[in-house]
Protein backbone atom coordinates (compact mmCIF):
# COMPACT_ATOMS: atom_id res chain seq x y z
CA UNK A 1 0.00 0.00 0.00
CA UNK A 2 1.38 3.56 -0.82
CA UNK A 3 0.82 5.59 2.19
CA UNK A 4 1.00 9.75 1.38
CA UNK A 5 1.40 12.56 3.74
CA UNK A 6 -1.38 15.72 2.48
CA UNK A 7 -2.66 18.97 4.12
CA UNK A 8 -6.12 20.60 4.19
CA UNK A 9 -6.68 21.67 0.34
CA UNK A 10 -3.72 19.39 -1.21
CA UNK A 11 -4.54 16.58 -3.45
CA UNK A 12 -3.25 13.34 -5.24
CA UNK A 13 -4.00 12.50 -8.56
CA UNK A 14 -5.17 8.56 -9.85
CA UNK A 15 -4.92 7.80 -13.11
CA UNK A 16 -4.44 11.35 -14.70
CA UNK A 17 -8.20 11.67 -14.33
CA UNK A 18 -9.21 11.29 -10.83
CA UNK A 19 -8.42 13.58 -8.19
CA UNK A 20 -8.90 13.70 -4.39
CA UNK A 21 -8.67 16.43 -2.28
CA UNK A 22 -8.30 16.78 1.78
CA UNK A 23 -11.24 19.07 2.44
CA UNK A 24 -11.06 19.27 6.42
CA UNK A 25 -9.54 17.68 8.88
CA UNK A 26 -11.08 18.26 11.98
CA UNK A 27 -10.05 15.99 15.27
CA UNK A 28 -9.86 11.94 13.93
CA UNK A 29 -11.52 12.59 10.87
CA UNK A 30 -10.63 13.23 7.85
CA UNK A 31 -12.93 14.40 5.07
CA UNK A 32 -11.84 13.76 1.32
CA UNK A 33 -13.55 15.26 -1.99
CA UNK A 34 -13.33 12.87 -4.94
CA UNK A 35 -13.42 14.41 -8.93
CA UNK A 36 -13.67 11.69 -11.20
CA UNK A 37 -15.43 10.59 -14.40
CA UNK A 38 -19.43 9.96 -14.15
CA UNK A 39 -18.94 6.37 -15.37
CA UNK A 40 -16.38 5.56 -12.46
CA UNK A 41 -18.09 3.90 -9.57
CA UNK A 42 -16.82 6.14 -5.89
CA UNK A 43 -18.09 4.44 -2.96
CA UNK A 44 -17.33 4.72 0.75
CA UNK A 45 -15.95 0.57 1.50
CA UNK A 46 -18.55 -0.23 3.78
CA UNK A 47 -20.86 0.65 0.83
CA UNK A 48 -18.89 -1.32 -1.78
CA UNK A 49 -18.46 -4.43 0.70
CA UNK A 50 -22.43 -4.04 0.86
CA UNK A 51 -22.98 -3.59 -2.99
CA UNK A 52 -20.55 -6.82 -3.17
CA UNK A 53 -22.73 -8.71 -1.11
CA UNK A 54 -25.75 -8.47 -2.75
CA UNK A 55 -24.00 -9.12 -5.98
CA UNK A 56 -23.07 -12.05 -4.68
CA UNK A 57 -26.19 -13.26 -3.38
CA UNK A 58 -28.22 -12.25 -6.38
CA UNK A 59 -25.37 -15.03 -7.84
CA UNK A 60 -26.21 -17.58 -5.75
CA UNK A 61 -28.03 -20.41 -7.07
CA UNK A 62 -31.85 -20.62 -5.54
CA UNK A 63 -32.37 -24.08 -3.92
CA UNK A 64 -36.47 -25.27 -4.02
Amino acid sequence: MLVLSRKKNESIVINNDIKIVVVEIRGDKVRLGVEAPREVPVHRREVYDAIQRAAQSDDAPIES
